[in-house]
């Protein structure tokens, strides 16, 4: 009787997962500015998703640049991320509420990892940049790519094909010796910028293939991570510049600078947003290897305009 007991039970806890996953109204659903691409042909979301990715991450790159040169935000970098968290988090919650989703579901634990590995990606790659000019930066998330690859097969438990392997270490290699142009030009070069991208690469190669396992394995949608991994990763930012007595002081400056931290922080943020939608729904359809591959790409996309466009590197140019 006990046994029977117990199967009933699980059953019981199967079937409310059940209805929970169907009777979700964004249950699978891709949405992006509030459309619905779940019935686009994958070419269609491949290549939708593509263009978002370089028109709005070219943009966000520039104004990365732009307020962190205009400004001395080393020491108040975290505050910028803070910012960009909570203009997230805003934007997530009115798209959510907009399609009628229920918050505080059952799922709101598996997020907990993602807010972290979300927070410490933005974090310390907003705050390497202090350390490290645009095409040095570049040099090593470049190398995306490899710890990606990587947690995939620790994570999910992939096996990639030597062809796969092959490409990524020759698109790494050949995107370094590229950008290593730029960098002689002018260097920008630190110990402790190299240490803060190298921590952001390592949050971004478990953090695609995380979002990748919510999405497939447990049935959730690109619009309800953005919210709980933002607003997650918001509160516990705001609880680490608290307890550090950063937040305040930090406050301050950004209100003695407004137009160059507020008002560039909310087009940086706005921009930033919006590609996070695409790169999930590319993750959603391709994997997380093949959203990466296409991130990195337009990463030489961007230093090959900075050479185009302007006479200076990108990090000064931008300025002109």
């Amino acid at each position: 009787m006990q046994r029977h007991s117990s199967k009933m039970t699980k059953a019981e806890v199967a079937e409310q997962v059940a209805v929970e996953l169907i009777s979700s109204p964004m249950n699978n659903d891709i949405y992006i500015c509030g459309f619905n691409m779940s019935s686009l042909a994958p070419k269609w979301k491949f290549s939708i998703s593509v263009a978002g990715i370089f028109i709005l991450y070219i943009c966000f790159g520039a104004l990365q640049e732009a307020i962190f040169s205009a400004n001395d935000l080393r020491s108040y970098s975290p505050f910028l991320t803070l910012y960009q968290f909570g203009i997230y988090s805003i934007l997530s919650l009115f798209e959510l509420r907009a399609q009628g989703y229920l918050l505080f579901n059952s799922w709101t634990h598996l997020y907990a990892v993602v807010a972290v590995l979300t927070l410490g990606s933005i974090a310390f790659s907003n705050a390497s940049v202090g350390f490290l000019n645009y095409p040095t930066q570049v040099i090593f998330k470049c190398c995306k790519m490899i710890p990606v690859l990587l947690g995939g097969v620790i994570i999910q438990g992939k096996r990639y094909s030597i062809y796969e392997v092959t490409a990524v270490l020759l698109m790494t290699l050949g995107l370094i010796c590229f950008t290593l142009v730029d960098v002689s030009i002018q260097p920008k070069f630190t110990l402790f910028g190299v240490f803060l991208v190298s921590l952001a690469l390592c949050c971004d190669g478990a953090l695609g293939n995380c979002q990748e396992v919510i999405m497939k394995k447990y049935v959730r949608s690109n619009t309800e991570i953005l919210f709980y991994s933002y607003s997650v990763g918001f509160c516990l930012l705001a609880t680490v510049l608290t307890i550090s007595g950063n937040l305040l002081p930090s406050f301050y400056f950004f209100n003695d600078h407004a137009l160059q931290t507020y008002g560039y922080g909310f087009i940086f943020s706005l921009s930033g947003y919006f590609g996070v939608q695409f790169v999930l729904c590319l993750v959603h359809s391709h994997g997380a290897l093949t959203a990466v591959t296409v991130t990195t790409f337009r990463k030489a996309v961007s230093i090959t305009l900075s050479f185009i466009m302007f006479e200076k590197p990108f990090s000064q140019g931008i300025h002109s």
